[in-house]
């Protein structure tokens, strides 16, 4: 154990460090100054400095030269000063906690023990000679994470070193001071967590890296698997290990990784907020983050609407008095398995003999090309080649034909008309842009009239470049109208059909219509794949349909994944009969790692939680201790007042954020309008980006990945959360919780309470 004499010998080391660290701020802050000064100067005197000189042909190519090194100086001293910056802001972080751990590792061969600080960033003495801190990404780093005292190894990129970890210790460092200071074994001590986990929660998720387990380490240094899984409870850590893992790859292939090749899909953007700060913490850019919502969006760049999968869940909760609901939930299913994709497939074969839809390509209300013809030329293309490919021939016959119609309009009478109102600077613009233009002052018209028609029609030009003319909407809606499947489909093909044709008319898609549709896009118009992206991280991946889990495979089929998930969380019921998250047999190289113990909540939220827990996945709470959830029993009128009094009561405990978490988004606007009078609220929707410290009322499905002091579920009755499908709902809200659970009960409870021990919750 440590003793008093060791604890004033690492302070005064630790003031040694912040002492160098001064230092190199200091000596970092001069040369930036410096620079700054060169920047500001270079950038007054720009011109002055560049050669300009436009009469021959070579004082052209001097100047442009002259111009260019000019530049080339300049963007050289931004990128210093800027690097600089960075540094800087590493120093200061690094300031107030140099460090969190540290070991004493005897190599294979050698007598004595080398003392190893592992802190968020390396550091150097100011000779630049020893290290001071080891960064936690660092090989020899991770001997902290899976070691305890004893034989211990890690690996270089040339060799495995072996030998022997003879002092493993942990630190609080704040501002400077060592606020706690214990030696410990293989995990990251429990102290050190207790602290950690004691804490508030905070409006945006924060690093872990000195508190994370082996488990978590070994995904965050993962660098052998194509396909990485990570099962893990509520609360035990895998988005921040994901986050931690972004940090690792981003250090480990620094020269080859940059922010713009790795992908993040977030469940909502409430959640993009709450992580947004994760990797600048760590000293790193935030990298691509966005939903798989505004991905389809982006994918589609066409004017329909697409249902959000909030919509599509509210639908599902709340919708059960529509007519057609039973034949939409059957469409749902369907469409979200891989047997519906084979359907897709077999559309697109039969697309390749006849029946794509084609626009007529239309010049001031004059068809130009029409859609007939289109089709003919493309239909008597070669049958070997896909079609994408057939599109692109497509597209440079339709440009060498409107090269054709623009040299017919260049003589009519519209286009004179279009000259006369050039202003003076077009009209030079245009004569001088011209090459070929002649000194005889009798061109001057024919060059004007052909700049004109040029101008409109880059319009058409850019259009046909993107494939505008072909008609992916109306060919997508004839699979439903006049083609008929081969092979199984629901008994309720006919009205999902009809449905279905239904919202496409109204150029509107489902949620469960939306993915299949930018697929059987990319399989007409050729998939925008994106071939920069190296690896993408899913976050709630039990969320993805089959379907969809296969579409991203089709599209990024050489990106390394990492699918992050519990199975226990999986509230789009409906969708998940064929899980990402299970043993995936046919993908080589992969790995799938379980995360058992939840660290978010106390031991009594970990063990209520878990006997109503939808899967068979093993459980284990961290040993927090806290009060017992509350079941608390109230009539209907008494609803709204005993909501503000257990929130006041919350807050009494020193709870800062407290979320009312409801099931469906009607309920959260019920809530939220009967309690904002008596007390100061926030409602959350899926528009909310980010969100503060303070009470907030929300829908399950937008709290997924967050966690909160306090959570009170309104109305945990029987007629709200009683079906089985309500049970991942009711789990995942409950689980947000950290430190206090209170269920307000009007009549019976609801049966997944009933399934708890009652020696696990108090009744008031």
């Amino acid at each position: 154990m440590a003793t008093n004499r060791d604890r004033e010998d690492e302070q005064k080391r630790v003031n040694y460090v912040i002492e160098e660290i001064n230092q190199k701020a200091e000596d970092l802050y001069s040369k930036s100054k410096g620079l700054k000064e060169d920047v500001i100067h270079l950038r007054k005197t720009f011109w002055e400095d560049v050669t300009v000189n436009l009469d021959e042909p070579d004082d052209v190519i001097e100047t442009q030269a002259s111009i260019k090194q000019q530049a080339e100086l300049l963007t050289e001293r931004e990128q210093s000063h800027g690097k600089i910056d960075e540094q800087l802001k590493t120093l200061k972080r690094l300031k107030d906690s140099p460090y969190f751990g540290r070991i004493d590792f005897i190599e294979s061969g050698e007598q004595d023990a080398e003392q190893l600080y592992i802190g968020i960033s390396s550091l150097m003495d100011r000779d630049e000679e020893n290290f001071l801190v080891y960064d936690w990404r660092a090989p020899i780093s991770s001997l902290y994470y899976d070691y305890s005292p004893g034989k211990a190894a890690y690996e270089t990129a040339e060799e495995t070193v072996t030998g022997e970890i003879s002092l493993k210790r942990q630190f609080i460092i704040r501002q400077g001071l060592i606020k706690g200071m214990f030696d410990t074994g293989i995990t990251i001590g429990d102290e050190l967590l207790q602290q950690a986990l004691g804490n508030n929660a905070s409006s945006t998720m924060k690093s872990i890296v000195a508190t994370i387990q082996k488990e978590q380490n070994k995904i965050i240094r993962n660098e052998r698997s194509n396909l990485l899984i990570v099962q893990g409870v509520a609360g035990s850590g895998k988005t921040s290990a994901a986050l931690q893992r972004i940090a690792y790859l981003m250090y480990r292939y620094r020269e080859e990784l940059n922010p713009e090749n790795v992908v993040m899909f977030s469940p909502n953007p409430l959640f993009s907020s709450y992580i947004s700060n994760v990797l600048p913490e760590l000293g790193e850019a935030n990298v691509r983050q966005t939903t798989f919502l505004n991905y389809l969006r982006d994918a589609i760049s066409e004017k329909i609407t697409i249902e959000s999968p909030f919509e599509q869940m509210e639908y599902v909760l709340t919708g059960k008095a529509d007519a057609n609901y039973s034949a939409r939930m059957e469409s749902m299913d369907y469409k979200s398995s891989v047997d519906f994709m084979q359907v897709l497939d077999n559309y697109i074969v039969e697309l390749e003999d006849e029946g794509i839809r084609f626009k007529n390509i239309t010049f001031q209300d004059r068809i130009l090309i029409s859609k007939e013809a289109i089709s003919k030329y493309f239909y008597s293309l070669d049958p070997a080649i896909s079609i994408p490919n057939k599109m692109e021939h497509v597209s440079k016959w339709l440009l060498k034909e409107l090269r054709i119609h623009q040299e017919e309009e260049k003589e009519k009478d519209w286009v004179m008309e279009q000259v006369e109102l050039l202003d003076k600077e077009d009209y030079l613009q245009a004569y001088y842009q011209d090459q070929d233009q002649d000194e005889d002052i009798t061109m001057e018209e024919d060059i004007l009239r052909k700049e004109i028609v040029k101008r409109f029609f880059a319009r058409i030009k850019k259009q046909v470049k993107q494939y505008k003319f072909v008609n992916v909407l109306a060919t997508f809606y004839k699979m439903y109208t006049d083609w008929h499947p081969v092979g199984s489909v629901p008994a309720n093909w006919k009205l999902i059909s009809n449905l279905t044709a239904e919202s496409l008319s109204k150029r509107y898609l489902t949620w469960e219509d939306a993915t299949p549709y930018v697929y059987f896009r990319g399989r007409i118009l050729g998939d925008n794949s994106d071939r920069s992206v190296r690896h993408l991280f899913i976050d709630e991946a039990q969320d993805y349909s089959a379907f969809q889990y296969a579409f991203l495979k089709h599209i990024f089929p050489y990106t390394r994944m990492t699918l992050l998930g519990d199975i226990n969380q999986a509230i789009y019921t409906q969708v998940t009969k064929e899980n990402p998250l299970v043993p995936q047999k046919e993908v080589r190289n992969y790995e799938r790692i379980t995360l058992t113990k939840s660290y978010r909540s106390t031991k009594q939220i970990v063990e209520f939680t878990s006997d109503f827990a939808p899967g068979e996945e093993l459980i284990e709470p961290f040993e927090r201790e806290g009060s017992l959830p509350k079941v608390v029993q109230a009539d209907h009128s008494e609803i709204t007042s005993m909501l503000v009094h257990q929130v006041e009561k919350t807050q009494e405990k020193g709870n800062e954020t407290i979320a009312i978490i409801c099931k469906t988004l009607k309920e959260t606007e019920e809530i939220y309008n009967a309690i904002k009078e008596n007390i100061s609220v926030t409602m959350i929707d899926e528009e909310t980006y980010s969100f503060q410290k303070g009470i907030l009322v929300l829908p399950t499905y937008l709290a997924k990945g967050i966690e909160f002091d306090g959570v009170i579920i309104p109305n945990a009755s029987d007629q709200f959360y009683r079906a089985e499908s309500d049970r991942t709902l009711f789990y995942t809200a409950c689980t947000r919780a950290m430190h206090e659970l209170i269920l307000i009960v009007e009549g019976e409870p609801s049966p997944f309470i009933g399934e708890v021990d009652e020696n696990k919750y108090e009744v008031q």
